[in-house]
């Protein structure tokens, strides 16, 4: 095994790990939060074994770091084994004071409140913010709440205030992100991810199937996926595209939509007048591409 050194917070009751911060090159692992001033945080520098990047991750520590090199666009989402990270992580109050376990909130707040400071409760949720611990390079981030750490956004990359990115999945090139981007998901350059549009991750009732979206491809308003895009394929607003979905095509033959899984140049819409579900080519509909202005 190797290490990596990094300034964790444990529980003082319990030794619980809370977090695990992995410091770029050349910064000092030093953090202090106000739990630690009232005694409910210990926080300390530890050298975190870490197993191979290709086995399932051995520790917490072990998490924290691999979700750092997603972030950090050192690995591409996929690359990674995430086996079992879930019983890993404790379940962590992210405040205003520093991690917490759930039960010690009211405990912390009550003691916070000596120092003249308001407790403010972010999530209960066993991942943290990105930006907590990453700063992406080149990004824009309506909402930073919106983006977990080991969320991984190639600079030129914007995040509107709707727009969700989990764990292990994002965009390889600037993309413009207003739906939700699911774990094992990745979107190529110079696509768009319509506001409230979704793509079905490998989270998604346990599948194990793993879809991306091509370059230079739209996702439209509302909209949704359970199969891969290829380039240049636009999926109408609204609609939403699973594997089993009955496809009509251009010739007259009638596919599952899983049959189109990862072809580009196709242009999937819904037929007003028929209500048929039709994938036809989409070099005659271009839809203009990302403003290069917002990225």
């Amino acid at each position: 095994m190797t290490t990596a050194t990094a300034h964790s917070y444990f529980d003082s009751a319990s030794d619980v790990l809370l977090d695990s911060w992995f410091p770029p090159e050349g910064i000092e692992p030093k953090r202090f939060c106000l739990g630690e001033r009232v005694g409910l945080i210990v926080g300390r520098v530890q050298e975190v074994e870490l197993a191979g990047l290709d086995e399932a991750p051995a520790s917490a520590g072990d998490v924290y770091y691999r979700l750092h090199l997603l972030s950090r666009c050192e690995v591409a989402p996929n690359e990674v084994n995430l086996e079992g990270i879930f019983g890993l992580l404790p379940t962590i109050a992210w405040t205003s004071a520093g991690p917490v376990l759930p039960e010690h909130v009211d405990q912390l707040r009550s003691l916070v409140a000596g120092h003249e400071h308001h407790l403010q409760v972010t999530s209960i949720d066993k991942f943290p913010r990105m930006t907590d611990y990453v700063i992406p390079v080149g990004v824009r981030l309506g909402d930073a709440d919106r983006v977990r750490l080991g969320a991984h956004l190639a600079p030129g990359t914007t995040v509107m205030h709707e727009g969700f990115v989990n764990f292990n999945a994002g965009s390889l090139g600037p993309v413009m992100i207003e739906g939700r981007v699911t774990p094992g998901v990745t979107v190529g350059g110079g696509s768009d991810i319509g506001a409230g549009s979704s793509i079905q991750g490998t989270l998604s009732g346990g599948g194990k199937q793993v879809n991306s979206i091509g370059q230079n491809t739209l996702l439209g308003a509302n909209a949704g996926i359970g199969i891969s895009l290829g380039d240049r394929c636009i999926v109408e607003a609204g609609l939403y595209v699973t594997a089993g979905t009955k496809v009509l095509l251009a010739d007259g033959t009638v596919v599952k939509a899983r049959e189109l899984s990862g072809q580009s140049d196709l242009l999937f819409w819904r037929n007003s007048q028929s209500g048929a579900i039709e994938a036809v080519p989409a070099a005659s509909s271009n839809w203009g591409g990302l403003n290069s202005d917002l990225h």
